[in-house]
């Protein structure tokens, strides 16, 4: 259906559609790229594209629109290569929406959620406040949706009762499993002294050592949350959908954790 007409220009329902889903897209692909040098990249892309369009279609530059055709012709290969992790990222967001639309779906016209895989926060609070105290350092990965077992292999498999002494007798200093991250999944401890993909953002403040920037990290490829508590002064963070929370308080740290893993489930 036409919804303005001229003799050079018809505009239909559909044409606003498509105009509104990729203007959202290129939205998305901004707020993604934003931070990092890889937005420069992207604008540099997109001049190259606009150039060749108008070589192509309006000036008629044969020599220099064929030059540029044959950039834009590997130029989806290049691009696959020089944004794999924003791609990955990309997908993961996609997979994590469409996993918890799934799980909304089954739990109205399947089953109702019964509580036994909730996470009990209360002895992981007390693990951290105790830890901070001492100004021990740990790292806490809380899994939301996300299965987490790839991570979960590159470690050391527990599966044991989530427990304060648990937590803080694995993340003690005379530990051999006090490196690398400690797993939670279904209300379990699953493994630790796992590897975590260490994040690339380049904002973080020049303080923040390796569990800082793999709670981070983690962060960016799931939809679950990370605990940090710093060795150096034990103050405890805590990683989300790519972004760090700092200074937390103890008595806020549960209210933090439901409204993350519960209240946005």
């Amino acid at each position: 259906m036409e919804i303005f007409h001229l003799d050079f220009l018809t505009i239909r329902w559909l044409d606003l559609l498509d105009i509104t889903i990729v203007a959202f897209i290129l939205y998305k692909i901004y707020d993604l790229l934003k931070g990092g040098i890889a937005i420069n990249i992207f604008f540099g892309v997109l001049f190259i594209y606009i150039l060749w369009f108008l070589c192509t279609k309006w000036l008629k530059l044969t020599l220099l629109g064929a030059l540029l055709g044959q950039f834009m012709g590997v130029g989806v290969l290049a691009l696959i290569i020089v944004f794999q992790p924003e791609l990955r990222k990309f997908l993961v967001l996609l997979g994590t929406n469409s996993l918890t639309i799934r799980n909304i779906f089954k739990k109205q016209f399947t089953m109702k959620d019964d509580g036994s895989t909730q996470v009990n926060f209360t002895p992981i609070v007390k693990a951290c406040k105790n830890m901070s105290a001492s100004k021990t350092g740990a790292l806490i990965v809380i899994a939301g949706n996300n299965d987490l077992t790839y991570y979960a292999n590159s470690g050391d498999v527990i599966d044991a009762v989530v427990s304060k002494r648990l937590i803080e007798s694995i993340f003690t200093k005379t530990s051999p499993m006090h490196d690398g991250a400690l797993i939670i999944q279904n209300n379990r401890v699953k493994a630790a002294r796992c590897i975590l993909p260490i994040t690339q953002e380049d904002d973080l403040p020049a303080h923040f050592g390796t569990r800082h920037r793999a709670a981070v990290g983690i962060s960016e490829q799931c939809d679950g949350v990370a605990i940090v508590v710093s060795e150096e002064t034990g103050e405890i963070s805590i990683a989300h959908d790519g972004e760090l929370i700092q200074k937390i308080a103890i008595g806020d740290l549960e209210k933090l954790l439901t409204k993350l893993l519960v209240d946005n489930k």
